[in-house]
């Protein structure tokens, strides 16, 4: 009872306001042709294709940073879509899903000018936020 009286005693002075709270973000690391589970396991996300890397060489001095993009397959119950996210907001850095938004964060190996990377090899970070 005591919890409560203060509860509503906190919420006169405050003039009833409401907080908005930001909502938890998970980030997961997926390598090519491999699936995880985020949201405590609701969404399914595959990453399903490499479709660009255009970022700068670690090793070389650019203009520009360059961009990676990404084909990810998420999936809930029986619905499913492809997204494509990018590093760069300027190109899609972004996409949603069933009320979750899909941001690539990060992608290695990054790119050196002399050597070339396997596309198997890639690995996405891909940060998950409910909308």
């Amino acid at each position: 009872m005591r919890s409560f009286l203060l509860t509503v005693a906190i919420t006169l002075l405050l003039g009833g306001s409401t907080f908005a709270v930001a909502q938890p973000s998970e980030t997961v690391s997926i390598k090519v042709n491999h699936q995880k589970s985020v949201a405590r396991g609701r969404i399914n996300v595959r990453f399903a294709e490499m479709v660009e890397d255009s970022r700068c060489p670690r090793d070389v001095q650019c203009i520009q940073a360059g961009n990676a993009t990404v084909k990810i397959r998420v999936s809930r119950g029986r619905k499913t879509e492809i997204l494509t996210i990018s590093t760069d907001a300027r190109n899609g850095g972004s996409a949603s899903f069933e009320g979750y938004e899909f941001r690539l964060v990060g992608l290695t190996p990054e790119p050196r000018s002399n050597i070339r990377i396997n596309p198997d090899g890639y690995v996405a970070k891909i940060e998950v936020t409910k909308s």
